[in-house]
């Protein structure tokens, strides 16, 4: 049926499911002993300030809730680990407001209904001198719900140091991975505590899995919209799915390598000159769907034009199986938005099952909210509906077509049928 990608071999097209059958999930645990336990919930925090908002709650945010409800309702305690940033260990005050998370424990107490203890790294001195005994003292005497500091302020957690990790194994009696953004990294708190913990996959992270697996064996036709930046972030998921993918929508910066793989004038837009052979064997195949009309400023190509949207949206209404990633436009700028807005609109029109991820697609998607009055993301997971609570950062009713994922390159790397350390660790 489809044609053969002309930049990859056979044997690169399918890896399997991510879906393994020894994984153990917070689903499937039995909660009769829980009472009194301590779970250490590893999240993504990595959230900028200008995103954090108590009215229009981050995916990210609102991903956690579940589990966190789910395990204080049976007992145990719940200590939040989790990164934000990249901050210099070296030269660093730990406060700096764009790095501390203690911005999220006042967000999550609001959403919990319970007050949310913040654990400072000079309350436990970085971790080097603490037992088990003193911080469980401190937990059991206290709160149901803690948050510890960023994580990255110690060096130990981006080296996948194990020594850091089993200081952090000794806070609790058990781990749950609730962040899939973060588990395509090899860090202490995603990969390298699992050996010293009974470690479990989170709701969330079993709903990213079972969700994006369902895209890996699509329902015909598939469609895959693609834009952003770069195409050198996509191209394993354009490897992965060439056999399997009906047609690929180009836009944003990765169209204007494309119109430059054609010799087009490209003026000041942005493209990627070292990919360029890339895309001009690409465009020998038509599953390559290009923008026929484009909206440019400052001799800048900004977003897809009028018949383009209109020509999306009719290939995406005949779908049955849709993948979105990256926006078609500068959507920093509301003049540039348009694009991505049609392209959000024809999703959410579609009958098909739809998945959306990325930073910048996000993002869009919650701005765009009260504009298109856009449903929950889909969950099949009995604990998420039973323990949602105030999860949903989405308004609107359950939809059992589209799903979110928290992920951004973790979602292209799945996508890609890489392996995640952060998937692996916990089969």
């Amino acid at each position: 049926m489809g044609s053969t990608c002309p930049v990859v071999k056979r044997s690169f097209y399918y890896r399997g499911s991510h879906h393994p059958l020894n994984m153990k999930y917070l689903s499937s645990l039995k909660t009769k002993n829980l009472s009194g336990k301590i779970c250490l919930l590893r999240a993504d925090f990595n959230i900028e300030n200008a995103e954090l908002s108590e009215k229009n709650i981050h995916p990210r945010i609102a991903a956690v809730l579940p589990a966190i409800n789910f395990l204080t309702k049976k007992g145990a305690k719940v200590v939040i680990l989790s990164h934000r940033g990249r901050p210099d260990t070296t030269s660093f005050k730990f406060q700096t407001s764009d790095f501390t998370l203690k911005p999220f424990a006042k967000i999550l107490s609001k959403l919990l209904k319970e007050p949310v203890g913040f654990v400072e790294f000079s309350k436990i001195n970085n971790l080097t001198n603490l037992t088990k005994f003193n911080f469980v003292r401190f937990v059991r005497f206290k709160k149901d719900v803690f948050l510890l500091e960023n994580l990255r302020f110690n060096p130990g957690e981006e080296k996948n140091d194990k020594k850091f990790a089993k200081r952090l194994a000794i806070l609790g009696d058990f781990y749950v991975n609730e962040a899939f953004g973060v588990s395509h990294r090899k860090n202490a708190s995603v990969e390298a505590i699992t050996k010293f913990l009974p470690s479990y996959a989170g709701f969330s992270l079993e709903s990213e899995i079972k969700n994006l697996s369902k895209a890996i064996n699509p329902r015909k036709p598939l469609i895959i919209v693609l834009g952003g930046i770069k195409i050198a972030d996509k191209i394993g998921l354009i490897k992965n799915f060439w056999n399997k993918a009906d047609g690929f929508l180009i836009g944003g910066g990765i169209a204007n390598t494309f119109f430059a793989a054609q010799k087009m004038p490209m003026g000041n837009s942005v493209y990627e000159k070292e990919k360029l052979i890339f895309c001009k064997k690409l465009l020998k195949s038509p599953k390559i769907i290009l923008p026929v009309d484009v909206i440019i400023k400052n001799d800048s190509i900004l977003d897809i034009g009028v018949k383009t949207r209109k020509n999306y949206a009719e290939i995406i209404k005949k779908a049955k199986t849709i993948i979105w990633n990256g926006p078609m436009g500068y959507i920093e700028d509301k003049k540039f938005k348009k694009g991505s807005e049609a392209i959000l609109k024809a999703i959410l029109e579609s009958k098909a099952f739809s998945v959306i991820g990325g930073g910048e697609t996000v993002a869009l998607l919650r701005a765009q909210n009260s504009k298109f009055k856009i449903p929950r993301s889909r969950t099949s997971n009995k604990f998420l509906r039973n323990y949602t609570g105030q999860a949903s950062s989405l308004r609107g009713r359950q939809n059992s077509k589209l799903f979110i994922s928290t992920g951004g390159g973790a979602m292209l790397e799945f996508l890609a049928g890489k392996k995640l350390p952060g998937l692996s660790a916990l089969e």
